[in-house]
């Protein structure tokens, strides 16, 4: 009953669950296809094994392969040890079609209520689905695709002004917009956090916006910043860039349609700007089609029930009595020594000798040096260029210092970071920056980030990374935005800063669910570590619950005056620092361009006196220093450091309306330096595969659950959308004592190592490469050091960092649990309720 569990865990997943199984009811789209908790147990292992034999067949399989190895390799081995072990079979498999509506239809479903979202009355959502063409028919679905954003997407789009801007909820609801995945497509539109009464108004908004589009078409530069996207799309190279083709083509394959064809982007573009250039109305008669004559039309609205937890329960509760009460004593007798025979085996060592495996010694001992170049900008401002093959594209990065931010606006740069680039900035409005951003860039971004020091726990850098790329043709454009949003920011416009905030809140509020681990860990370290705390305040619960504060504000003018005294912090050329990623042929044209906008950019304002006294200025490695790789310049970096912080531990329980919880158990351990951090960081991998996967996952029956190490030094246990609480914190002792016994092998620590190297050795494209110094201050010859420190890890190195850190004694831990009333934790004087 896991998936069930989770399933009911998330009203956003809710609410696209019953979207699909009621918009294509016909057939296998009507049912939840990782078991709904009440069909579960009508399941026989008889039909089990059956859909496994015929669904999971090389028979009803797609082989995928990308890469420069010669691929009559891969034939051969996907011939000799898949293909000729099977005789073919005729799965039936094909998905026949949804048979159309002759005229649209309504449902009403219920969820469970949701305490991190804003306001008291306005949690209804509704949203109205159309059912699309074949996902075979490809240039079709591509059409209906690039329709879809143009009617979505941004605040310049038709229906994010109706809806959005209405004021009438916080977000679209889930599922907005194109949906490929099924074999045919659909296409969604909606409100959520609305007023139950507003129903109406909504699809009455919907309807009228539909009309608007067929009679006004969309403007020109915005189906060309469209295009443009795609222009990037097909430049910008993701490390998983063979992954996402596997995944793009996927859906339409499995459905016998043609995955080159799908793959020839290019002349799928040309092809739509033939369609435009003979007919201006190309797009509008396909919303006309699609969407007004369109009777497969389905409107679903959902509401809260302060019930809805106890009515599943009771259903699920009554599903197993029924059961229950349906065997005979040897069928109950028979189920016991099944399950006996379970946790035996459950609990014996897998063979994984019949597994293809690497060797540590097939790990290359050294790593690859990536040569930067550092230079002053404007005579002060550090600027290192990389050079490597963006394909065309430049990527520009600042990072500007926040040492001199006053602790009480520390909780608003989140906030101030979402909104910087999409209120407006100099002569433009929301609108047309949003426009020029999107014809020009490849996207422009700030964020709030805490980097902590590599030798001191206690020691971190707190800044703002702003983040863009473009074509090189549209470099000067993109960086003339860059300097209005730096000179003349526009934090006047309060009707679209509340439609920000409210946004902004209710993705939090949903984000939940899926990150209740990550929630709990950040809190657990809050009062290990100064890192641990700044980092609970820019992205932990502290920040759901402030920004749920802040979207049920009547008057956010004293939230929007933060901001320009935030702004006096942060958007001038004090303690910045820049890097450009690029091809060597584009370097000059990018040095000119960043010297332009360093020399345009204004000093601050302020007396800039550090608000901690103990500001630390600390030099990031170049070829002064030793480091071969990085010439020029010594980039200085300016550190927090707080000798006073006392690490204590803190317990706490955030009581949410979930059937699962998200627990998580922190200890304060080594700095990266430090070579305990590589045993750490082996070990972490030794208990999650040899004893936290098999307690928490396959015996307690949790989604998940293992343990980490990050940078800032923090050893984390954790577990995921879990049945149990106390239980799991117990199996987090029991690792620890696990751990300190030295109970795994030498072939353990081996498969360790392999895994914790497929992370450090994992590929980096080339935007981001140089991140790690311009960021971090690491230099390549530390991080080959930290590898070296891997390599040597053993197995009485595990034992001593076990029995040196993970004794609640010697370290300091920090607990935090997410989820329902728990009678054991209420009684637990130790514990106290999240805020």
């Amino acid at each position: 009953m896991l998936t069930g569990t989770g399933f009911l865990t998330d009203n956003e997943r809710i609410f696209s669950q019953h979207l699909q199984n009621r918009l294509l009811p016909d057939h296998t789209y009507s049912v939840v296809s990782g078991g709904h908790p009440l069909c579960i147990p009508d399941l026989t292992w008889e039909q089990l094994k059956q859909f496994h034999a015929t669904h999971y067949h090389p028979s009803n399989a797609r082989f995928f392969t990308y890469g420069n190895f010669p691929l009559e390799q891969h034939l051969k081995q996907i011939h000799e040890e898949a293909l000729s072990k099977f005789e073919k079979i005729e799965p039936n498999t094909a998905v026949p079609a949804q048979k159309p509506w002759d005229k649209p239809r309504e449902f009403h479903i219920t969820c469970g209520p949701d305490s991190l979202a804003a306001g008291s009355s306005g949690h209804t959502t509704v949203g109205v689905s159309f059912l699309l063409p074949d996902i075979t028919d490809t240039f079709e679905a591509f059409t209906l695709n690039l329709l879809s954003s143009l009617l979505i997407s941004g605040p310049n789009s038709p229906f994010y002004k109706a809806l959005i801007e209405s004021g009438l909820g916080t977000d679209f609801s889930p599922d907005v917009g194109y949906n490929g995945y099924t074999r045919e497509a659909y296409f969604s539109v909606g409100l959520q956090g609305i007023a139950e009464q507003d129903t109406q108004a909504v699809r009455d908004i919907i309807d009228r916006t539909i009309e608007e589009v067929i009679e006004k078409g969309f403007e020109e530069d915005r189906i060309e910043a469209l295009l443009h996207k795609i222009e990037i799309q097909m430049k910008h190279q993701s490390v998983s860039f063979g992954l996402s083709l596997t995944s793009y083509i996927a859906s339409c394959w499995n459905h016998d349609g043609d995955p080159v064809e799908l793959l020839q982007l290019g002349g799928q573009v040309a092809r739509l700007r033939q369609c435009l250039k003979e007919n201006p109305h190309f797009l509008q008669e396909k919303v006309k089609h699609y969407f007004k004559n369109n009777s497969h039309k389905l409107t679903l609205s959902m509401t809260p029930d302060d019930k809805y937890p106890e009515k599943q329960a009771r259903m699920e509760t009554e599903k197993l009595k029924e059961k229950v009460d349906s065997l005979s004593l040897k069928d109950k007798q028979q189920i016991y020594e099944k399950g006996l025979e379970l946790q035996t085996q459950q609990s014996q060592p897998q063979d994984a000798s019949c597994l293809p495996a690497l060797k540590v010694s097939d790990i290359e001992p050294t790593m690859p040096l990536t040569e930067l170049e550092v230079a002053l900008a404007a005579g002060q401002t550090p600027v290192q260029f990389c050079a490597q093959p963006t394909n065309g594209l430049v990527y520009f990065r600042a990072f500007v210092s926040l040492h001199t931010l006053p602790e009480a606006l520390r909780p608003y740069v989140p906030l101030f970071c979402s909104v910087l680039t999409k209120l407006g900035c100099g002569l433009l409005d929301y609108r047309e920056q949003a426009q020029l951003m999107e014809l020009k860039t490849g996207g422009m971004a700030a964020s709030p980030h805490v980097l902590p020091d590599e030798a001191h726990l206690d020691t971190y850098e707190q800044g703002v990374l702003f983040s863009s790329f473009c074509l090189e043709r549209n470099l000067p454009d993109m960086m003339h935005l860059w300097s209005e949003i730096f000179s003349s920011p526009c934090f006047e416009e309060e009707e679209h800063f509340r439609v920000l905030v409210k946004m902004s809140a209710q993705e939090l509020a949903n984000g939940v669910p899926d990150s209740g681990h990550l929630y709990a860990s950040l809190r657990a370290s809050r009062t290990l570590t100064p890192v641990g705390d700044l980092q609970e305040t820019f992205s932990g619960m502290d920040q759901v619950r402030l920004m749920k504060r802040i979207a049920e504000m009547t008057d956010v003018r004293p939230v929007l005056r933060k901001l320009p005294q935030i702004q006096e912090h942060v958007l001038h050329r004090d303690n910045m620092r820049c890097s450009v990623n690029a091809t060597p042929q584009q370097m000059s044209l990018a040095e000119k361009a960043v010297e332009k906008f360093i020399r345009n950019l204004g000093q601050s304002k302020l007396e800039q006196e550090p608000v901690c006294p103990y500001v630390v200025e600390k030099p990031a490695p170049s070829g002064s220093s030793g480091s071969a790789h990085v010439s020029g310049p010594q980039v200085i970096r300016k550190l927090i450091t707080d000798p006073t912080f006392k690490p204590c531990q803190m317990k706490t329980h955030f009581l949410l309306p979930f059937p699962v919880n998200y627990v998580g158990e922190c200890i304060r351990t080594a700095p990266y330096a430090d070579p305990d951090h590589a045993s750490l960081k082996i070990l972490a991998r030794v208990m999650t595969a040899k004893f936290l996967h098999t307690e928490i996952r396959e015996k307690g029956g949790a989604y998940g659950g293992g343990a980490r190490l990050s940078r800032d030094g923090v050893f984390t246990l954790y577990s995921y959308r879990d049945p149990r609480s106390a239980e799991t914190l117990q199996s987090f002792s029991k690792a620890m004592d696990w751990a300190k016994a030295g109970r795994f092998t030498e072939q353990d620590i081996d498969e360790a190592k392999l895994s914790v190297f497929s992370t450090v050795d994992a590929p980096v494209a080339p935007s981001d490469r140089g991140l790690d110094h311009f960021l971090c201050g690491l230099s390549d010859e530390m991080k080959q050091v930290h590898r070296e420190q891997l390599f040597a890890v053993r197995h009485e190195d595990l034992i001593n960092v076990s029995n040196k850190y993970l004794d609640t004694g010697k370290s300091t831990h920090g607990l935090a649990l997410l989820g329902p009333d728990n009678t054991e934790i209420a009684k637990d004087l130790s514990w106290v309720t999240g805020e």
